[in-house]
């Protein structure tokens, strides 16, 4: 998981539930990576994997650059 300086300031209970689960974050300061967290605890270190995700296993092409193609804006030529 990745996060930005202000979500460390604003949202320290979002990240401190994403650490129970066993996720590392990467905490970015001007969209460079400056620190990352992770759990202390060894019985939580189980990453539980998204069943969404895996769907994509077979695919070369990311989900990042998926999800963004479908965010940009479309242009109809007339």
């Amino acid at each position: 998981m990745t996060a930005t300086a202000k979500d460390l300031r604003f949202n320290i209970s979002m990240l401190f539930d994403a650490l129970g689960k066993g996720e590392e974050i990467t905490i970015t300061y001007r969209g460079k990576a400056k620190a990352k967290l992770i759990s202390t605890d060894k019985k939580q270190k189980r990453k539980k994997e998204d069943i969404a995700f895996g769907i994509w296993s077979d695919r070369d092409e990311s989900v990042d650059k998926m999800v963004r193609g479908l965010r940009k804006g479309r242009s109809f030529d007339i």
